[in-house]
């Protein structure tokens, strides 16, 4: 099954690849008015981006329960090959975790795979619902990077530290992580595209500078979304790495250097969350703090490379 799996890793890699780039391309079709395919039994009528110079989008006609927006000879390879790679991806982990007996995320090279592949799910997820498809390379990039840099991490599978010797909450604190880390990629996505989108005209008034982007208001839908799942599910995860510590080392909270940079990221979603649901607060200040929080997931994960700590078993 070891074997199986690696097999399946190469296999998932590839298929990231291919994906990333069929979304770029699908979003490069968009941007220069050369979108082919769209949704049968209604007509298309073209959606003029007056800012960028003769560039168009074909409106997508929508049918019924399709609201994945713009479509493009490049879009059904762009999404079957992003499915492939996550259905190959998740195999992967499934049979390592056969393999060794607990969730596969004991070491920084599984965890990497699985956040990768968090990051890939989010996205299937969101984009079968919101139209999101031509934003789709930004997480793909992050998840594509993500799988480059477990190619450079020790993949042998070793008995872990006494630290981590506990099965259920191994499976269940870090794959908290990986669901969260991966929705929260999607969030990223969604606000870097709205500070691509927004536009100032003359009298302050914000407009939609592409017409194959998202508009602003689902771009800031499918980021509140995200985070609206996300936040209590990173939540939970640090409750449970509390009492693991407890458990492990006989302490709450040490001030670690991957807590702080966890509870750091909460405080960030936190903001995020209460400012927009309790002021309304959207728009360019609210895309930034996604970004922010986005880095901070980054930092979390990446701790323990850095700085020294209690986390630092990775393997390396």
């Amino acid at each position: 099954m070891a074997t199986a799996s690696h097999y399946l890793y190469v296999v998932a890699g590839l298929l990231l690849a291919g994906a990333f780039a069929a979304h770029v391309v699908h979003a490069t079709l968009l941007a220069t008015g050369r979108s082919l395919a769209t949704a049968v039994g209604r007509r298309q009528s073209p959606a003029f981006a007056g800012v960028v110079g003769g560039s168009f989008a074909m409106a997508a006609a929508e049918s019924d329960g399709d609201e994945t927006g713009p479509r493009t000879a490049a879009a059904p390879y762009a999404i079957s090959l992003a499915w492939a790679a996550g259905t190959s991806l998740a195999l992967s982990l499934v049979l390592r975790g056969l393999v060794v007996g607990r969730g596969p995320w004991g070491n920084m090279f599984e965890f990497t795979v699985a956040f990768a592949l968090g990051i890939v799910a989010g996205y299937l997820v969101l984009e079968r619902r919101y139209p999101v498809r031509s934003i789709g390379f930004v997480p793909l990039a992050v998840a594509f990077g993500l799988f480059l840099f477990s190619w450079t991490l020790p993949r042998e599978i070793e008995a872990l530290v006494p630290a981590l010797q506990n099965p259920p909450l191994l499976t269940i604190h870090v794959g908290m992580a990986m669901v969260s880390y991966g929705i929260f990629a999607m969030s990223f996505a969604a606000g870097l595209a709205y500070l691509v989108q927004e536009r100032r005209v003359p009298g302050g008034l914000a407009v939609d500078r592409f017409a194959w982007l998202p508009t602003r208001e689902t771009l800031d839908a499918v980021a509140f979304r995200a985070v609206i799942v996300g936040f209590p599910v990173f939540a939970t995860m640090i409750v449970l790495g509390s009492w693991w510590a407890s458990i492990a080392w006989s302490r709450y909270w040490g001030w670690d250097p991957k807590e702080t940079a966890a509870l750091v990221t909460w405080l960030v979603y936190a903001v995020y969350l209460h400012l927009r649901s309790q002021r309304g607060w959207r728009g360019r200040p609210a895309a930034l703090v996604l970004v922010v929080g986005f880095v901070m997931v980054l930092v979390t994960y990446s701790g323990n490379l850095w700085f020294p700590g209690l986390h630092s078993y990775s393997g390396l």
